[in-house]
């Protein structure tokens, strides 16, 4: 004989059971006039840049105990539908807050120093179940002729589906370059992103997220790939001699160093009103 409790328990799942087979229909069959959920653009490939190095180091803390302001970088990685993609190996790399990197030679503004064999501010991170990799750097620095930027990789396996770069706002690198004695210089930074070849080519999907949490900035960036790609890398070859590289998107700047051979000039900062009409976008009106 049923209970009375069992018939409530065999309709509750009776009813679980069609309202289950219920969803399961409706998200089958799409009404007439109804459109496909609308796809997440790709994030845009740019230069990996002469200064990559395939290290393999699995860390968060990317610092090594540099100086710097804090900053967290946070990834989060998914396909065009917006689906996590677990497992994946996120790696970054920067400069540090005076513009030099890492495991190579001729680095700073006079090209004197050399960092081989150094490691700072590179590491790699595999995604999480939600598609996240975080680091622990400190806020890059700037070097002549680009914007401040960020470079990351994500591969599949040894398969490299997304090399690309991510671009800070410029009023807060403004902020920092003129105020933190650590990040000051006795040059003006002299480009932004509004200039930037690289920046100005990849547009609003590798422009980060970024802000003020206690002691340190957050910056995040979703990074939307293809997990099927193979994308060609455009490498350029390491920095050498007299003439450091163009980057890919930058046109010749002109000058006594122009394409005739010579030394590159460095662009000319903007300055006044120009320089803050730039950093400071205009308020778009509805």
């Amino acid at each position: 004989m049923t209970s009375h409790d069992d018939t409530a328990i065999g309709r509750r799942g009776l009813l679980a059971t069609l309202g289950a087979a219920t969803l399961a229909a409706a998200a089958s069959v799409r009404p007439a006039g109804a459109t496909a959920p609308k796809k997440l653009p790709l994030t845009a490939q740019t230069t990996e840049g002469p200064y990559y190095l395939d290290l393999g180091r699995m860390r968060r803390d990317i610092t090594e105990g540099l100086d710097g302001v804090p900053l967290e970088v946070r990834f989060n990685v998914c396909d065009t539908t917006g689906k996590p993609l677990p497992g994946l190996r996120v790696d970054i790399w920067h400069c540090d807050m005076q513009g030099r990197y890492s495991g190579f030679g001729e680095q700073g503004d006079d090209r004197s120093l050399a960092f081989e064999g150094k490691t700072f501010l590179r590491g790699s991170q595999l995604t999480d179940r939600e598609g996240v990799a975080a680091f622990a750097t400190i806020y890059p620095g700037w070097y002549a002729g680009r914007t401040t930027h960020i470079h990351m990789k994500v591969l599949d396996g040894t398969r490299a589906v997304l090399t690309s770069q991510f671009f800070l706002p410029d009023a807060l690198s403004e902020f920092l370059y003129t105020q933190v004695p650590l990040y000051q210089r006795t040059r003006v930074r002299d480009t932004l992103n509004s200039v930037d070849g690289i920046a100005l080519k990849a547009g609003d999907t590798v422009l980060g997220a970024v802000r003020e949490e206690r002691q340190r900035y957050v910056a995040t960036l979703a990074l939307v790939v293809d997990p099927a790609a193979s994308p060609a890398i455009d490498r350029p070859p390491p920095p050498a001699g007299d003439m450091p590289p163009r980057p890919q998107g930058m046109p010749p700047m002109g000058g006594a160093g122009g394409a005739g051979g010579g030394r590159p000039m460095h662009p000319r900062a903007l300055a006044g009103a120009a320089r803050l009409k730039a950093l400071v976008p205009p308020r778009t009106t509805s």
